[in-house]
């Protein structure tokens, strides 16, 4: 355990060198229902849902959890939102020493351990990390810094109001001391009043691009991630893994692992079997050695899987409607209709998951890689009989999430076998298991139909969606959003029309529960319903004889939600130069999508070599609102363009004999190095006074960019992803 860890520990109650500011009264949103039908009901809690930035939910009233002043001056900051690559940690950085008056490298930002008391009983994911903290992380500094300045004027015999804050020091009357200096002399702390937060105009690191504080680390290969843990008399476990869909554990037989060498333990619960072992090599070895009895329901195929997702099978959930569509489009001639798919998709991200666990009498300690420190706490807790607050989960640093750390139960797998052989037990998946144990990005199948009206606009629009699970099912929301809900919120995000000023449009969504599980995937169902909508209004653009952007730009609505939207078309076209016509060889596509509040815009440049498409260049314009970071907003849209297009072009899932195939990378195929544009230009907007998010956002628009930029070169509409020329 780190010292950072055993210090927090200690630490109750007054702190004299942690403290904590009062944060601002959460949201509470009150909806009367009474006069309401249900599917009222579920458009108003859709329409919500796809426009609410979630608050931060932690606990923000103990001065002692967020903020540890050392001796040489050194703020630790303890983070509950983790940082699995994202820039989150320079970003919140760069907040707190904006309001706190200190050099932001003089701020050090790791994980909060549970025992600290600091955690987020939500997660890191949604693009919410730096949002969400915005307002009370620089309230806690900025009372931080008062609190300092309050209890230096005593010490320093000078009025508080001939005192001020600078560069770590409290400065007045001629005198000077280092925040470290003043923590190590005071014994009681009061909170004072928040202060009254900085103007933007007078920001010395927020909005600059302050270069990344977990850089050094990862550049000398600091053990910093979950492969990377370790205890003293560490043992190594290993987990027999369903290899088939629908597989459940019947019974194992072990006589022959259990006199393999090295083996310490053969563990059988009632829901999996796993060797402890003194080394990794020996615990798999022994894994292979155990013949399991599973029970199994039917034999799946991809064709199977196909089947189910249709439009039309299950029941349909309107989420969003406004006038009358579907008179006009069951009724009225001249509609135009087009279908889209995509196919299930892995996370694939580079370090696989694991957990190390070591279970005593009274108390438990886990380090891992996870999204959901709260949630995995409580699932160790209730597998092993204790109270929450007996558990210590101490978060790593994430070789990827994506999504796929939501899910945790392997961290109950190797709690449960610390505990039967007495010692700390850790395990991992190897990448066979890691793919076919993924929680996948779900398949979808779209019906796009819309009509033109006399003046070349959209006189009604209906999207159509089914798709796998994305938010039902998981453990992150109970069995009672379903039927609250209706439709799944993960597999609609972007399903959505954004152009609002067309009279009449809808959305519905089409529910499957398919037999492997699927869950939250970077963007969620952004995606793939950007792909279906954007290319769809290309076609609608080509039918209405008019420019693509021209067109998208006349059915936008004049509010401010509309009038961001516009400016991000707008810029994106005229910096890219946008052209409708092929020109020696390439052509242009372009999309849009506003996802979580964020408006982003794609113009993705192609040529067709040796029968593949090539993206040469993407022009993405975003507009996250006020930036803290502007290089950590560009790599992230950078990250978001290549992972999109990975999964646009190249990535599929599919399913023979039971078995998710393929297992393994290369066959699997991704964007590599040689494939990506080798230009992407972001430029980026800030029309709103506050971060919005800027993680997933920039995913939405790239399909269908580069699938509108190929008819522009080959004529034919690609409407299914994995994009692939006939």
């Amino acid at each position: 355990m780190s010292d950072a860890t055993s210090k927090s520990k200690k630490k109750k109650g007054w702190s004299r060198r942690k403290f904590l500011v009062r944060s601002a009264a959460g949201v509470g949103i009150i909806i009367g229902t009474g006069y309401l039908t249900r599917p009222l009901w579920r458009r108003y809690m859709a329409g919500m849902a796809n426009t609410l930035e979630a608050p931060y939910s932690g606990n923000t009233k103990d001065p002692s959890l967020w903020f540890e002043i050392t001796t040489d001056n050194e703020v630790i900051l303890y983070s509950t939102k983790v940082e699995m690559g994202q820039g989150t940690f320079t970003g919140l950085a760069q907040m707190a020493a904006e309001e706190l008056e200190i050099d932001v490298e003089r701020i050090r930002v790791i994980h909060a351990p549970t025992e600290s008391g600091n955690k987020d009983p939500f997660a890191t994911g949604g693009s919410t990390s730096i949002s969400s903290l915005w307002q009370p992380l620089r309230e806690l500094a900025a009372t931080t810094r008062q609190m300092l300045i309050e209890h230096a004027a005593p010490i320093m015999d000078v009025e508080i109001s001939g005192l001020s804050a600078k560069n770590g020091q409290i400065e007045g009357g001629g005198k000077s001391m280092t925040y470290g200096d003043i923590a190590a002399q005071v014994t009681e702390w009061e909170v004072p009043k928040t202060p009254e937060l900085k103007d933007p105009a007078s920001y010395s690191f927020i909005g600059k691009p302050i270069a990344r504080v977990d850089l050094r680390d990862k550049v000398v290969g600091a053990p910093i991630f979950g492969m990377d843990v370790s205890m003293p008399d560490m043992l190594y476990g290993s987990v027999v893994r369903p290899d088939r869909i629908g597989a459940i554990f019947k019974s194992a037989d072990v006589s022959k692992a259990e006199n393999m060498p090295g083996v310490i333990k053969i563990v059988q619960e009632d829901d999996f079997v796993g060797v402890v072992a003194n080394s990794y090599m020996e615990a798999e070895l022994a894994k292979q050695a155990i013949e399991v009895e599973w029970d199994s329901e039917r034999n799946w195929e991809i064709e199977d899987i196909e089947a189910m997702i249709k439009v039309g099978e299950g029941n349909p959930v309107t989420i969003q409607k406004s006038g009358g569509p579907k008179r006009i489009l069951d009724n009225e001639e001249g509609v135009i209709t087009s279908e889209y798919t995509s196919p299930a998709g892995a996370h694939a991200q580079l370090e696989p998951n694991g957990a190390l666990a070591y279970v005593e009498d009274d108390k438990a300690t886990i380090m891992m890689s996870t999204q959901v420190i709260d949630l995995t706490q409580g699932e160790v807790a209730k597998r092993l009989g204790m109270k929450k607050e007996q558990v210590n989960l101490v978060p790593t640093f994430l070789g990827g999430g994506f999504g796929r750390r939501l899910h945790t139960p392997h961290a109950v797998q190797a709690a449960v076998m610390s505990k039967a052989v007495g010692k700390p037990v850790k395990i991992t998946f190897n990448r066979k298991e890691e793919f076919q144990n993924d929680t996948f990005r779900p398949p979808t199948h779209h019906i796009m139909r819309g009509k033109l009206g006399e003046d070349g606009l959209i006189k009604a629009i209906e999207h159509n969606v089914s798709s796998g699970d994305v938010m039902f099912g998981s453990p992150m929301f109970p069995d009672i959003a379903q039927p609250i809900l209706g439709a799944d919120v993960g597999a609609w995000r972007g399903g959505m029309i954004q152009y609002r000023a067309i009279p009449n449009y809808r959305a519905i969504s089409w529910r499957v529960k398919l037999p492997f599980a699927t869950s939250w995937w970077r963007s969620l169902g952004l995606l793939a319903n950007t792909f279906a909508i954007e290319s769809f209004m290309d076609e609608l653009a080509e039918q209405a004889n008019m420019d693509p952007v021209a067109f998208r730009l006349k059915q936008i609505q004049d509010d401010e939600a509309g009038n961001r939207l516009k400016a991000v078309i707008e810029t994106c076209a005229e910096r890219a130069g946008y052209r409708n016509e092929a020109n020696n060889g390439r052509a242009m596509g372009f999309a849009a999508s506003t996802d979580a509040n964020t408006p982003c815009a794609h113009v993705a440049e192609v040529s067709i070599e040796n029968g593949d498409i090539r993206v040469h260049k993407v022009t993405c314009v975003i507009d996250p609102g006020l930036t803290v970071n502007p290089d950590q907003v560009r790599a992230q849209c950078e990250g978001s363009i290549i992972m999109g297009m990975s999964a646009a072009m190249y990535e599929a899932m599919t399913v023979r004999d039971s078995q998710l195939q393929p297992t393994i990378y290369g066959p699997y195929r991704m964007a590599l190095m040689r494939d990506t544009p080798k230009e992407i230009d972001v430029v980026i907007l800030e029309n709103a006074d506050a971060p919005g998010a800027v993680g997933e956002p920039p995913l939405g628009p790239i399909g269908a960019a580069i699938a509108n930029a190929t008819y522009r070169l080959t004529g034919e509409r690609l409407r299914s992803m994995p994009l692939v020329l006939a």
